[in-house]
């Protein structure tokens, strides 16, 4: 029981939900995911500890980049079982339809130079 309830736990706050509904679309690094939410790094890099610590997602290094994508599910049922239904839940709403239109432009190169 304690699995699941870190998986419900995980996706009991709405920026995790979000951060899950835009690694559908693409892997991304903690500064694009940070840009999208519009959230602070620190506060982001906890949010993607907690989907990470309950098998939602997982992360690749590639040089000095982390990136992250959703898990395969292999760590855990419940996670791959909600990752996978999550694909076809909230779609039509409005918050989650505007960040997905930003996705395409919001670019690891671009943030970098910004600062």
């Amino acid at each position: 029981m304690k699995e699941f309830i870190k998986v419900m736990k995980a996706l009991s706050d709405p920026a995790r939900v979000r951060i899950l509904k835009m690694l559908q679309h693409k892997t991304m690094c903690v500064c694009e995911i940070q840009t999208a939410l519009d959230k602070a790094q620190s506060t982001t890099s906890k949010h993607l500890k907690i989907l990470e610590d309950a098998g939602l997602i997982a992360y690749q290094k590639d040089g000095l980049w982390v990136n992250y994508k959703l898990a395969d599910g292999s760590q855990s049922p419940y996670a791959a079982s909600l990752t996978g239904n999550l694909r076809h839940w909230l779609n039509d709403d409005p918050e989650i339809k505007k960040i997905a239109a930003r996705l395409p432009g919001i670019n690891r190169n671009d943030i970098l130079n910004k600062n």
